[in-house]
């Protein structure tokens, strides 16, 4: 399984946010520390506003933040909840001859439903924590 570019700049976000939590960050310096258009990150950083993990403040001294502490942030639900396509393969379309006999469908989701079952085991918190200061060395903005 393979999630989209997307989801992957929605974890990093969330990622760069968990690093720098001690302040907003924008758009811009995420983009600068990752090296990812700005216009793709615009797009993650609404729909994660939209999805409750960043709070978005507007104006002159605004930017982002995690909408609650990294430890609250499950990483299978954000990718759940981003990942626009969990179907791994589609028999329907067209129509597999072998559907009726066949057992791959059900077997790859279960390998699917297993690989969520260890995103659900962790927070974003785990993703920094006893790297935070490596993270933060790597990911440094330009403000």
């Amino acid at each position: 399984m393979q999630l989209t570019r997307y989801t992957d700049y929605s974890l990093r976000v969330l990622i760069y946010l968990a690093v720098h939590h001690e302040r907003l960050a924008t758009i811009t310096e995420i983009s600068e520390a990752y090296g990812i258009s700005r216009n793709h990150l615009v797009k993650v950083v609404h729909e994660l506003g939209m999805l409750g993990f960043i709070k978005t403040q507007r104006g002159k001294q605004g930017g982002l933040r995690l909408a609650h502490a990294a430890e609250q942030i499950n990483v299978g639900k954000v990718v759940r909840q981003v990942e626009k396509n969990l179907a791994i393969v589609n028999c329907s379309e067209p129509i597999c001859p072998i559907m009726p006999a066949c057992d791959l469908r059900a077997m790859l989701f279960e390998a699917r439903d297993a690989f969520f079952d260890v995103l659900d085991r962790h927070s974003l918190a785990d993703l920094v924590r006893n790297r935070r200061a490596k993270l933060g060395q790597l990911l440094i903005s330009g403000a």
